[in-house]
């Protein structure tokens, strides 16, 4: 990815129906803080990224701190996530409560369960 500070809109899943497709033929994954849906895209050279964060995590603030999290995780993780794969992200009640250290520790653990991770990929607990 060759971006600074910040994910390209290539990057992420937005439209509804790209989300659909992700959720019915991609395969899920998950932890107690994150489900994980991973659908195969060979002929996609990077990976894309959709974010779920339901109003019953909190407020719009609390929401938004959530995805800020997730992104930023995807970022720093960038060179060990698998490219030619969408990952559609949800997150579960107890992430609200969570810091940054945590929700990357999690989501690690979540992508290494899901084979997200490249093979050999040993990323960094540190946040």
């Amino acid at each position: 990815m060759e971006c600074l500070g910040r994910m390209k809109k290539k990057y992420r899943i937005k439209k509804n129906e790209e989300f659909q497709e992700v959720f019915q033929r991609g395969a899920s994954t998950a932890n107690r803080q994150f489900v994980i849906y991973t659908l195969d895209r060979p002929e996609q050279p990077y990976f894309r990224i959709g974010l779920s964060v339901s109003k019953k995590l909190g407020k719009a603030v609390v929401r938004n701190r959530i995805k800020r999290y997730i992104r930023q995780c995807f970022l720093e993780l960038k060179e060990e996530i698998a490219p030619g794969k969408d990952y559609v992200v949800i997150a579960r009640q107890p992430v609200a409560e969570m810091n940054y250290a945590e929700v990357k520790k999690s989501l690690i653990h979540v992508l290494r369960k899901s084979g997200g991770l490249k093979k050999g990929g040993q990323p960094s607990h540190s946040a």
